[in-house]
């Protein structure tokens, strides 16, 4: 009721306002996800009492002048397939109010906000992992002169939307952000060459007791710096937080700190592109809520240090996010591109892509005499990692125009999985070892119509075996598309689970709305985006998609 008494207010206050002469604008967008659900024993779907499930979101946003309002409505009757639990019922999710000077921005109700990398705080939201971390309070941006960004936020964190009501976090955040572009603020420096940005962050949160056999402190404090800079080709921007001890459910309650250390190297040039990525965490994440687990109540983002591969195979089967307790990590990116018109690059050349990560175990010393005395567990220092490889994924890509309506991509994919620190499946342990390839071929019958297909292919000697995707795809511009998709376990160890999952869709586009029917089955597996992962489980039914801009 207070959600929906503010949205109203804000929109009298700027809807007047707009009747004085000064004009107003309505934006926004929707989304419906309909699911019509059946029971299938063999692939493991299990379908909901209701039978139809929804999901659905409006967002409305009013502007008049530098202010700025909105809201949205959300709704859930129930959720869809695999959507966390604790999304139920029809309200208002989101809603905010805004002012948006020359200087200066200030931001009442619900933001998002990002510092730095997101290391020490990053809110936001990620629909298709059913993750918003959104915070309910004031922001304040202030630049006082350009080159000089100042930010602060105070507030609470959503963590449930339960029967239509939002629910918040017990913790308090606070945070401060500074970022000084040393170019703009220090005379003739602008022309220079040589780039350079800094800035530095502070977060804490407050939290009461809740440990009657534990002291717990109320208040826990994360900061640190980064450094951003360039020269010519070459770039390399870093960032180290430190967070103090912070026992978490999580965590199981240790006493120990946290730190966070991600560092890039790139170079780039007109077609070569070279970017090294490292990573150090441990104990590093941090809740709003000390209780919690899951996906909720993230203060900050742990960055993954591996591709969030687009293809079915390669995507949903084996994907590796981030481990939350404690990571070392490496990547390697190149990209190149064979000039145009040479024996090896064609006609219109060849891109050239490979990547490459290594993720392993931190190093933890627990030999320490000193630890008991100070309450903590072990002791650790960045980028001390193990023998033990969480996972390593190499991939190598090759994209070719063979002729104005022909183009194709074959693609390579070799995974080392370990079962043993993030499992996923009950029919392996320790490592799983799968090598991927793709053919993704497009040809453009005329102008108006285009036909692609994908090839794909896993081979595996352990879990379910092996399994092959086929995908087509018809799309007649710019309404209509069709798609089939043919997902098939042949080398499942048991020869009545060698399933395929047929899937069919299509949909329709007319201005700012797009329709799309989707039915089939699909199955069971892990969705990835930015590092955070949630199991996708297995559906047999019909799926109505509707979005709309406004």
């Amino acid at each position: 009721m207070k959600n929906l008494l503010f949205c109203v207010f804000t929109l009298i206050v700027f809807g007047a306002y707009s009747q004085l002469g000064k004009g107003g604008n309505v934006t926004g967008n929707m989304e419906t996800n309909v699911q019509y659900l059946n029971n299938d024993s063999l692939i493991g779907a299990v379908a909901p009492e209701q039978k139809v499930v929804m999901n659905s979101y409006m967002n409305v946003n009013y502007s008049v002048g530098k202010f700025r309002a909105g809201a949205r409505f959300e709704s859930y009757l129930p959720s869809i397939a695999g959507y966390p639990n604790f999304y139920t019922g029809t309200g208002i999710g989101y809603r905010y109010a805004q002012y948006a000077g020359d200087r200066i921005t200030v931001t009442a109700g619900n933001f998002y906000e990002q510092f730095g990398s997101g290391l020490i705080l990053r809110s936001y939201e990620e629909r298709a992992l059913g993750l918003d971390n959104a915070m309910d309070g004031a922001s304040i941006k202030f630049s006082p002169v350009d080159g000089v960004v100042l930010k602060g936020v105070m507030g609470k964190q959503r963590v449930d939307f339960i029967e239509g009501n939002l629910v918040n976090s017990e913790g308090i955040i606070r945070g401060v952000d500074g970022e000084i572009n040393l170019n703009s603020i220090i005379p003739n420096f602008d022309q220079s060459d040589f780039k350079i940005t800094i800035g530095g962050s502070l977060v804490s949160r407050y939290q009461a007791a809740s440990n009657d056999t534990l002291i717990l402190p109320k208040n826990v404090g994360s900061y640190g710096g980064r450094i951003d800079m360039k020269y010519k080709r070459f770039y390399l921007n870093g960032e180290y937080i430190y967070k103090e001890n912070d026992p978490t459910q999580l965590n199981g309650y240790i006493y120990n700190p946290g730190h966070g250390a991600l560092i890039n190297f790139g170079y780039s040039q007109k077609g070569l592109g070279i970017l090294l990525t490292a990573k150090s965490l441990d104990n590093i994440l941090f809740r709003s809520d000390r209780t919690i687990e899951g996906t909720q109540a993230f203060i900050n983002y742990l960055p993954a240090t591996s591709n969030n591969h687009t293809y079915n195979l390669a995507g949903t089967l084996y994907p590796y996010g981030t481990n939350l307790f404690g990571e070392v990590a490496y990547q390697l990116d190149v990209l190149y591109k064979i000039p145009k018109k040479t024996k090896l690059g064609g006609r219109y050349g060849t891109d050239l892509h490979m990547n490459v990560s290594l993720t392993s175990g931190y190093e933890r010393n627990t030999d320490n005499a000193d630890m008991q005395k100070r309450r903590i567990s072990y002791t650790a220092k960045p980028f001390q990692m193990t023998d033990s490889v969480y996972n390593f994924d190499f991939n190598f890509h090759v994209t070719r125009k063979l002729n104005k309506k022909f183009k194709a991509s074959a693609h390579y994919f070799h995974f080392v999985y370990n079962n043993n620190v993030n499992p996923i499946t009950k029919l392996a342990t320790g490592y799983i070892h799968s090598d991927i390839g793709v053919l993704d071929l497009s040809y453009k019958i005329n102008k108006n119509h285009t036909i692609r297909t994908e090839l794909q292919g896993l081979f595996t000697k352990t879990d379910r075996g092996n399994w092959a995707t086929l995908v087509v795809e018809y799309t007649i511009s710019p309404n209509w598309f069709f798609t089939i998709i043919d997902q098939y376990n042949y080398g499942h160890p048991e020869e009545k689970l060698q399933l395929h999952y047929v899937l069919g869709a299509f949909g329709y586009t007319y201005n700012n709305s797009r329709f799309m029917f989707m039915y089939g089955k699909q199955r069971a597996g892990i969705l990835c985006v930015g590092g955070v992962c949630r199991p996708v489980p297995a559906t047999n039914g019909l799926t109505f998609t509707f979005t709309q801009s406004f």
